[in-house]
């Protein structure tokens, strides 16, 4: 539906009157002597329509109508046409994180980021961020946390938005009886909400187990592995990784490794040392390895081990950050290679890992191809993201791929995150990709609320 950019004012008439210049009467068609019914979020309300004589797009709003509508602040935002004399501000955008803080800092360590979404939404309608606690399902209002030009964090009563998007950051809570029930009210309310949940590794796996297009590049991996099947495993691949399915920053990884006539050999972090066992027996190994998972033991999966492209005989695997575009459709908009420090079972920083880009980190295996890998590694990542989303009950509109390459140039995804962080656009050479994930979040939210197709001139 085709957008316009208007100015909105506010002035002090206490009427229920909506002043239009000329140019959007004309533009829109409007009767000036029928009702206007006008829409922000969840309200609408009708008020009379009086021409403005004031040349452009401007729309002037009077107190009561501002005040009925719940309109945040003036300025330049979109408006569509619904219908004959029904016109649509916005759109409202929710970000719906957690953990309220200080007043310069509300939603904690995430506060840059929703601060960042919002500096960029002022260019597309209102974006506020918000947590549960500031819903009030009653009213259908939410109180937003806005920021002004110059940075500062200020609070507005809005109506429930057009679209959320979800940034809760806790998986505990996340899955509790009362956060479902909390989302499910937002798709009860007709509100298109993406990014459901954080994605557990196992039941990614279980996704994508019916999908011949992307299991071609998903390694053998099972939950609660036997004893016989990671004895298989371990001598069909050589080595596996031992993971927790509901981990993250590599906590809890095990690299196992079976070498024949020396032994098995278990490759692991802690207490910030790198830690390596070795066992004579695959008993030995095997029980040691129970003992040392404890009663965790049952949601940790057995991954086939890929022989993955390597810098300085380090390993080297990859992030794509995965985002639905203004169309609806998959891109691979940044994507950073990660180097794992020396004697590391895994690529994160916090273990040694240094971030690359990816030609970089490609150019050492494939030199004058790497383009070309690199290329196909996108397409890869698209057919990967589309069978996510196909397989995949909520809507999803962002994901966090961990891609291997081996020295074949085949692509293999180990992890697939449905809120994925960050830290890929710290890299200086990923910074105007930084820039171009948050576009791409906003060009979404105008989607969902189909506030999309080109601006009317």
């Amino acid at each position: 539906m085709k957008f316009t950019v208007c100015n909105i004012h506010f002035t002090q008439q206490t009427n229920k009157q909506v002043y239009i210049s000329q140019q959007l009467i004309q533009a829109w068609k409007l009767d000036v002597d029928e009702p206007l019914s006008i829409k922000l979020g969840s309200q609408v309300i009708t008020a009379t329509i009086k021409p403005y004589n004031k040349r452009g797009k401007h729309i002037l709003l009077s107190s009561t109508v501002r005040q009925l509508l719940n309109v945040p602040f003036s300025g330049n935002t979109n408006v569509i046409k619904l219908g004959k004399n029904e016109i649509q501000i916005g759109p409202l955008v929710g970000i719906l994180t957690d953990q309220f803080g200080a007043v310069g800092s509300p939603f904690t360590s995430r506060s840059s980021f929703v601060k960042q979404l919002i500096h960029y939404g002022t260019k597309i309608g209102y974006v506020f961020g918000f947590t549960p606690d500031d819903i009030n399902w009653e009213n259908k209002t939410v109180i937003g946390h806005f920021i002004t030009s110059n940075g500062t964090w200020f609070r507005r009563k809005v109506n429930l938005p057009d679209v959320v998007y979800n940034r809760l950051p806790n998986r505990r809570k996340e899955v509790s009886d009362e956060m479902t029930k909390f989302r499910e009210k937002f798709i009860q309310h007709k509100i298109p909400f993406f990014n459901w949940s954080f994605l557990n590794k196992n039941d990614v796996y279980a996704l994508l187990d019916q999908d011949p297009e992307a299991l071609a590049h998903i390694p053998e991996s099972h939950l609660n592995v036997s004893a016989e099947k990671m004895k298989d495993m371990l001598h069909k691949y050589r080595f596996i990784y031992f993971k927790p399915s509901t981990g993250s920053l590599g906590y809890g990884i095990y690299r196992i490794t079976y070498i024949a006539n020396k032994g098995y050999f278990i490759r692991y972090r802690s207490n910030e040392k790198n830690n390596l066992l070795k066992f004579e027996t695959f008993d030995k190994m095997y029980r040691h390895l129970k003992l040392k998972v404890g009663r965790n033991y049952s949601s940790y999966v057995a991954q086939q081990g890929i022989r993955l492209i390597e810098l300085n005989s380090c390993p080297v695997d990859f992030r794509f950050h995965m985002h639905k575009d203004g169309n609806n459709n998959w891109q691979a908009v940044g994507i950073g290679a990660k180097r794992a420090g020396r004697g590391s079972v895994t690529t994160h920083m916090r273990n040694g890992g240094k971030l690359l880009t990816p030609l970089q980190a490609l150019q050492y295996t494939f030199g004058n191809k790497a383009q070309q890998v690199l290329q196909y590694a996108k397409n890869v990542s698209i057919l990967l993201s589309e069978a996510i989303e196909r397989n995949y009950p909520h809507r999803i509109g962002e994901l966090g791929l961990d891609i291997g390459i081996d020295d074949q140039g085949h692509v293999w995804m180990f992890e697939a995150n449905a809120k994925p962080g960050r830290s890929i656009f710290k890299h200086p050479a990923l910074k105007e990709e930084g820039k171009t994930s948050l576009q791409h979040l906003l060009e979404h939210c105008l989607y969902l609320s189909q506030f999309q197709g080109d601006e009317v001139k």
